[in-house]
This record gives C-alpha cells, structure tokens and sequence, in this order.
C-alpha cells in the first residue's frame, strides 16, 4: 500500500525490542525519498495488568499503580450514567437510536458490559471523528436518530465535517461533548477549544447545561426535535441537582435565564463556571455590597438580546465567565452586543495558548478566575466607569 504510494517502506514485528528499533533507524537513516517505517507494538508491554485489561491501561495517571483501593467502589450518580440510562430507554422506544463513538468508548464510560447492551445499536468507528459526524449526519437523514459521544480535544478533527456534511444539510443529530473545560492536560489533550469551535458554525446549537436536570431536560429537546443538529456540552465533575424538573422549552432558541434579579453588575457563569458565578455574586454582596444579577445563559451559539437589553438600564458592568478560551468564545458575542453603549464587559476565560501539563490551580490563577481576583477587577472596572460618569 505505502510502495504504492511512492514511499519506501520497512516493518519492524518486534517493536518493544530496541536492538530492532536502532537496527531500523539506522537502515533508513540519511534517506534521500519519502520512508514508511512501520512499527508494531504492544502496548503495556511487560506490564500483565495492563495487557489484561487494555481498556482500563489505554491511559492511565502518574502514581496510579501505587495505589492501593482499600475499599470497594460504590457506583454514584454521574453525568455519564445518566448519560447511558436515557440511551438505554431511548432504544427500547425507537430501534433507530444509534450510539456513535470515535475510539474512546472509556471516556463516557461505555465498558464492555454497556457495549454488549447495545449490541447492534453502538457502532466505534475507531480513531476518525470526522468519519463519525459525517457518519452521525447521514444516518440522521435517513432517519436514524443518531447520538455522537465525544471528547472536546478532539473536536479539531470533526471541524470540515461538522460545517459541510452536519449544519449545512441541517441534520438532527445529539452531539454530547466530554470534558469541556479547561484543563491541566498535555498539550494534544487540551479540552478548552470546543466552545469556539462548535459555536459559530450556522444552524448548530451548543448547549450549555448546569445541573442533572438542565441536563436531562436537554437531551430529550435534542434526541426529540427534527430540525437542527444539537451539541450538549456534559457537565465536568461532580454531579449537581436542584430536585426540580426543568420545564424550559428549548425550542425557543437563545433565551437565557435570570436566576437572581439585581443592579449594577451581572454575572452571566455558563456551564461549568455557573457555580463561580455565584460564588463571585456572593463575593462581591460581602466586600462591595453590590447585589448582582445572576444569569444562567444556557446557550453558547446565540444572545439573548432582550435580556441583555434590558439590563442596560441599571446596569454598569456586564462579565462573562467561560471554562474555555476566550478567542472565539461566548464572552465576545456578548462583549459585542454591548460594545456602542456604555455598558462596561469584563470577559474571564483562558487564553488563546496551548499550555502543557500546567496544573489548573495555576491556570486559574494566570486567567483571573479565582472569585477574589475577579471580585478585583470588577471593582476596578466600577471605579472607572465611576470617574467617567464624574
């Protein structure tokens, strides 16, 4: 195949041995044409955990082997099992629901035993998430309702087909993203990119839920409308619940949520970064005596602007906090809408970079989302608008 190709081209069976290897190299070192070096391995190699249980050792954290579980693991509640209990109940009722993954069945918790549930309803296309939207997309128009599960850092690879095979042809798939957020991940794993990513291509919508029952709530607007493709960004760690059924309709897009009605400042926390939001309002009733408004924004593919209007008259600083890059993000759709009028935007997110292996807690910090720095900066921010108004 790669000879055909007009590569020259070595195998190496034993790839784990490395006399084999420097034998290898040095054959093809200083070629002067195009050379396939295929080499194969066994991953885990030596390690008999690892080669027994493939799946659990495909990754596994620095300091895993050390530890010693001197208790057995309680199942508990997760995104993820809710996640595979509602496409469970989905396939007793439509034969058609369709479980698509690239490769990663681990990251959504798919084990074998839920693969083996499935049974002719899942299909893994192996690593080629952009064969599975187009795959996901196809399926859907012809009537299948497809659910591609995915994780954020691979979301680059969907791009082409998302815009040209999903949102142009309008197709009706779930999209469930995994991960999303920032995070101390290495540099090809990062999980920050997806809400610029996935929000501004047309007739998408990126959903961003807070709790199990905005959760719930829309997965089942996703999986039962015929007229758009959906994403849902799945919440990041540990479940939260109100115990209320969320009654929104969703169809009704970009309508936001006024959780707590205030003056001065309004605090928008979409998804993951709800719950700072109100940590930042309860900060800011005690050191700056400033009852904030609270929204919960939901969307990340368009603006609530009767909302956002009306916030204009008693209101001097509107932020935005997204666990996500700012470049692209929602914060800018917002700081746009605002930006001919006096209404002041303060944007917290990450940086347009790619960090390697930086741990979080330092991130936070570099990006001013920890609650005193950006207490700090809106504090700053009313004492400017406070001496332009003088």
């Amino acid at each position: 195949f790669f000879k055909s190709l007009g590569f020259d081209y070595s195998y190496v069976e034993n790839g784990n041995n490395i006399s084999d290897l420097i034998d290898a190299f040095k054959a093809v070192k200083g070629s002067s044409h195009p050379v396939v070096v295929h080499i194969h391995t066994q991953k885990g190699n030596g390690l008999a955990a690892a080669q027994e249980n493939r799946e659990a050792f495909h990754w596994i954290m620095p300091g895993t082997l050390d530890l010693k579980e001197s208790v057995e693991r309680i199942p508990y509640e997760s995104y993820e099992e809710l996640t595979k209990s509602f496409i469970l109940d989905k396939i007793k009722e439509n034969p058609a629901t369709c479980v698509v993954n690239a490769g990663t069945p681990g990251v959504f918790g798919f084990n074998k035993e839920y693969r083996e549930k499935l049974g002719k309803n899942y299909t893994d296309v192996g690593i080629a998430e952009e064969h599975a939207v187009a795959y996901s997309s196809a399926m859907a128009a012809c009537g299948a309702k497809p659910i591609f599960c995915v994780m954020s850092s691979f979301i680059q690879r969907t791009y082409d087909q998302m815009s040209q095979d999903l949102c142009l042809n309008n197709s009706p798939i779930t999209m469930l993203v995994y991960w999303g957020g920032l995070s101390g991940a290495d540099a090809t794993h990062l999980c920050s990119f997806d809400i610029s990513l996935i929000s501004n291509i047309p007739n998408m919508v990126y959903l961003a839920p807070t709790n199990k029952e905005e959760y719930l709530a829309m997965l089942e607007f996703s999986y039962s409308q015929n007229e758009r493709p959906v994403a849902i960004r799945v919440p990041s760690g540990g479940l939260k619940s109100t115990g209320i059924k969320d009654e929104t309709d969703y169809s009704k897009l970009n309508k936001f949520k006024l959780v707590e009605n205030g003056s001065k400042v309004a605090i928008l926390g979409l998804g993951n970064f709800f719950e700072l939001g109100k940590q930042v309002k309860e900060e800011l009733k005690s050191k700056l005596n400033i009852d904030a408004t609270l929204i919960n924004p939901k969307f990340m593919t368009g603006i609530d602007v009767e909302m956002l209007e009306s916030l204009k008259s008693n209101h001097d600083v509107v932020i935005t906090l997204e666990d996500g890059m700012l470049d692209g993000g929602f914060g800018e759709k917002i700081s746009r809408f605002y930006g001919n009028s006096s209404v002041k935007v303060l944007n917290f997110g990450g940086i347009k970079e790619f960090t390697d292996r930086v741990p979080l807690s330092d991130l936070y910090e570099r990006y001013h989302l920890r609650t005193d720095l950006i207490v700090n900066d809106i504090s700053d921010c009313l004492k400017e608008v406070c001496s332009v108004h003088n």
